[in-house]
Protein backbone atom coordinates (compact mmCIF):
# COMPACT_ATOMS: atom_id res chain seq x y z
CA UNK A 1 0.00 0.00 0.00
CA UNK A 2 1.09 3.52 -0.90
CA UNK A 3 0.23 6.34 1.12
CA UNK A 4 0.40 9.76 -0.48
CA UNK A 5 1.28 12.89 1.87
CA UNK A 6 -0.35 15.84 0.78
CA UNK A 7 0.75 17.78 3.37
CA UNK A 8 3.91 20.03 2.80
CA UNK A 9 4.98 18.88 6.27
CA UNK A 10 6.93 16.04 6.00
CA UNK A 11 5.66 15.15 9.33
CA UNK A 12 2.90 16.88 10.19
CA UNK A 13 -0.74 15.45 11.14
CA UNK A 14 -1.22 14.07 7.84
CA UNK A 15 1.82 11.91 8.12
CA UNK A 16 0.66 10.87 11.47
CA UNK A 17 -2.65 9.82 10.51
CA UNK A 18 -1.24 7.83 7.85
CA UNK A 19 1.11 6.19 10.00
CA UNK A 20 -1.68 4.73 12.66
CA UNK A 21 -3.45 3.30 9.36
CA UNK A 22 0.19 2.03 7.92
CA UNK A 23 0.26 0.79 11.28
CA UNK A 24 -2.97 -2.05 11.15
CA UNK A 25 -1.49 -2.99 7.71
CA UNK A 26 2.24 -3.16 8.45
CA UNK A 27 0.92 -5.34 11.80
CA UNK A 28 -0.88 -7.80 9.29
CA UNK A 29 1.60 -8.35 6.78
CA UNK A 30 1.35 -5.59 4.25
CA UNK A 31 4.16 -3.31 3.20
CA UNK A 32 3.04 0.18 3.16
CA UNK A 33 4.86 3.23 2.56
CA UNK A 34 4.26 6.95 2.65
CA UNK A 35 4.69 9.10 -0.60
CA UNK A 36 5.38 12.56 0.33
CA UNK A 37 4.59 14.89 -2.19
CA UNK A 38 3.12 18.04 -0.64
CA UNK A 39 6.23 19.41 -0.35
CA UNK A 40 7.11 19.24 -3.81
CA UNK A 41 6.31 21.64 -7.33
CA UNK A 42 3.34 19.92 -8.35
CA UNK A 43 2.12 22.07 -11.46
CA UNK A 44 -1.60 21.59 -11.84
CA UNK A 45 -3.19 19.88 -14.86
CA UNK A 46 -3.39 21.64 -18.23
CA UNK A 47 -6.37 19.91 -19.51
CA UNK A 48 -4.81 19.19 -22.69
CA UNK A 49 -5.80 15.85 -23.57
CA UNK A 50 -2.00 14.28 -24.24
CA UNK A 51 -2.39 12.07 -21.96
CA UNK A 52 -5.55 10.05 -23.62
CA UNK A 53 -3.78 10.66 -27.32
CA UNK A 54 -0.36 9.45 -26.05
CA UNK A 55 -1.53 6.45 -24.19
CA UNK A 56 2.09 5.93 -22.18
CA UNK A 57 1.06 5.93 -18.83
CA UNK A 58 2.50 9.41 -19.06
CA UNK A 59 1.75 13.59 -18.56
CA UNK A 60 3.46 15.93 -20.94
CA UNK A 61 4.70 18.30 -17.73
CA UNK A 62 7.83 17.18 -17.23
CA UNK A 63 9.06 19.49 -14.65
CA UNK A 64 8.11 17.17 -11.46
CA UNK A 65 8.01 13.84 -10.76
CA UNK A 66 4.37 12.95 -11.63
CA UNK A 67 5.21 10.38 -14.06
CA UNK A 68 7.65 8.10 -11.70
CA UNK A 69 4.87 8.14 -9.09
CA UNK A 70 2.66 6.94 -11.37
CA UNK A 71 4.05 3.78 -12.13
CA UNK A 72 4.89 3.30 -8.11
CA UNK A 73 1.32 3.34 -7.39
CA UNK A 74 -0.14 1.87 -10.70
CA UNK A 75 2.27 -1.51 -9.07
CA UNK A 76 0.69 -0.57 -5.54
CA UNK A 77 -2.36 -3.08 -4.78
CA UNK A 78 -3.82 -0.16 -2.25
CA UNK A 79 -3.82 3.59 -2.11
CA UNK A 80 -4.75 6.11 0.83
CA UNK A 81 -4.91 9.66 0.11
CA UNK A 82 -4.11 12.01 2.76
CA UNK A 83 -4.42 15.63 3.06
CA UNK A 84 -4.70 18.62 5.61
CA UNK A 85 -6.98 20.66 4.92
CA UNK A 86 -6.91 24.04 3.55
CA UNK A 87 -10.02 26.20 3.32
CA UNK A 88 -11.92 23.56 3.80
CA UNK A 89 -10.49 21.33 1.03
CA UNK A 90 -7.76 19.94 -0.49
CA UNK A 91 -4.01 21.39 -0.11
CA UNK A 92 -3.25 23.12 -3.62
CA UNK A 93 -0.21 20.82 -4.15
CA UNK A 94 -2.20 17.49 -3.34
CA UNK A 95 -4.92 19.28 -5.75
CA UNK A 96 -2.61 19.56 -8.56
CA UNK A 97 -0.87 16.13 -7.95
CA UNK A 98 -4.21 14.46 -7.81
CA UNK A 99 -6.05 15.76 -11.10
CA UNK A 100 -2.68 15.37 -13.17
CA UNK A 101 -2.60 11.48 -11.40
CA UNK A 102 -5.93 10.11 -11.55
CA UNK A 103 -7.07 12.11 -15.35
CA UNK A 104 -3.10 9.79 -16.78
CA UNK A 105 -4.70 6.64 -15.03
CA UNK A 106 -8.32 7.27 -16.45
CA UNK A 107 -6.68 8.08 -20.20
CA UNK A 108 -4.80 4.84 -20.17
CA UNK A 109 -7.22 1.94 -19.66
CA UNK A 110 -7.93 3.25 -15.70
CA UNK A 111 -4.62 2.06 -14.29
CA UNK A 112 -6.13 2.52 -10.50
CA UNK A 113 -9.76 0.06 -11.23
CA UNK A 114 -10.05 -2.29 -8.52
CA UNK A 115 -7.51 -0.95 -6.02
CA UNK A 116 -8.14 -0.78 -2.46
CA UNK A 117 -7.85 2.75 -2.26
CA UNK A 118 -8.78 4.93 1.32
CA UNK A 119 -8.85 8.33 2.20
CA UNK A 120 -8.10 10.99 5.31
CA UNK A 121 -8.32 13.96 6.39
CA UNK A 122 -6.19 16.02 8.94
CA UNK A 123 -7.76 18.75 10.26
CA UNK A 124 -7.51 21.78 13.39
CA UNK A 125 -11.52 22.52 13.54
CA UNK A 126 -13.64 22.48 10.45
CA UNK A 127 -13.66 21.48 6.71
CA UNK A 128 -12.49 17.77 7.79
CA UNK A 129 -15.59 15.96 6.10
CA UNK A 130 -15.73 18.32 2.96
CA UNK A 131 -12.24 17.49 2.68
CA UNK A 132 -12.66 13.89 3.07
CA UNK A 133 -15.72 14.14 0.58
CA UNK A 134 -13.29 15.18 -2.24
CA UNK A 135 -10.95 13.02 -1.96
CA UNK A 136 -12.82 10.25 -1.99
CA UNK A 137 -14.26 11.59 -5.35
CA UNK A 138 -11.67 10.82 -6.76
CA UNK A 139 -11.03 7.02 -5.81
CA UNK A 140 -15.15 6.55 -6.56
CA UNK A 141 -14.49 8.23 -10.59
CA UNK A 142 -11.92 5.50 -10.78
CA UNK A 143 -13.69 2.65 -9.52
CA UNK A 144 -11.48 1.72 -6.55
CA UNK A 145 -13.04 -0.46 -3.82
CA UNK A 146 -13.17 2.01 -0.72
CA UNK A 147 -11.95 0.75 2.53
CA UNK A 148 -14.29 2.97 5.46
CA UNK A 149 -14.17 3.18 9.00
CA UNK A 150 -16.43 3.29 11.68
CA UNK A 151 -17.05 7.56 10.97
CA UNK A 152 -15.36 9.56 8.94
CA UNK A 153 -12.04 9.53 8.44
CA UNK A 154 -11.04 12.66 10.40
CA UNK A 155 -8.80 13.24 12.60
CA UNK A 156 -8.20 16.51 14.52
CA UNK A 157 -4.73 18.77 15.93
CA UNK A 158 -3.28 21.89 15.23
CA UNK A 159 0.87 21.40 15.84
CA UNK A 160 2.43 18.38 14.46
CA UNK A 161 1.94 15.47 16.41
CA UNK A 162 -1.45 17.03 18.58
CA UNK A 163 -3.20 14.34 16.60
CA UNK A 164 -2.12 11.52 18.67
CA UNK A 165 -3.80 13.30 21.65
CA UNK A 166 -7.34 12.61 19.23
CA UNK A 167 -8.39 9.31 21.04
CA UNK A 168 -11.77 8.84 18.51
CA UNK A 169 -9.76 10.33 15.34
CA UNK A 170 -6.72 7.54 16.47
CA UNK A 171 -9.68 4.55 16.73
CA UNK A 172 -10.81 5.27 13.44
CA UNK A 173 -7.55 5.26 11.81
CA UNK A 174 -7.00 1.58 13.39
CA UNK A 175 -10.43 0.44 12.06
CA UNK A 176 -9.80 2.20 8.82
CA UNK A 177 -6.79 0.25 8.80
CA UNK A 178 -7.61 -2.96 9.89
CA UNK A 179 -10.84 -2.73 7.20
CA UNK A 180 -8.08 -1.63 4.49
CA UNK A 181 -6.85 -5.16 5.22
CA UNK A 182 -9.29 -7.09 5.12
CA UNK A 183 -10.30 -5.39 1.93
CA UNK A 184 -6.90 -6.51 0.47
CA UNK A 185 -6.93 -10.13 1.90
CA UNK A 186 -9.96 -10.61 0.78
CA UNK A 187 -9.51 -9.51 -3.03
CA UNK A 188 -6.16 -11.64 -3.06
CA UNK A 189 -7.84 -14.39 -1.83
CA UNK A 190 -10.64 -14.41 -4.88
CA UNK A 191 -8.67 -13.15 -7.14
CA UNK A 192 -8.70 -16.66 -8.96
CA UNK A 193 -12.18 -17.03 -9.47
CA UNK A 194 -13.37 -13.32 -10.01
CA UNK A 195 -12.86 -11.54 -13.81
Amino acid sequence: VIAINGSPNKEGNTFHALTMVGNELIGNGIDFEILHVGHKMIHGCLGCGKCSINKDEKCVIQTDDLNKWIQQIKDADGIVLGSPVYYSGISGTMKSFLDRLFYVSGSNGNLLRHKVGATVAAVRRSGGSATFDSLNHYLTYSEMIIATSNYWNVIHGRVAGEVNKDDEGKQIMRVLGKNMTWLLKMKEATLSTIE
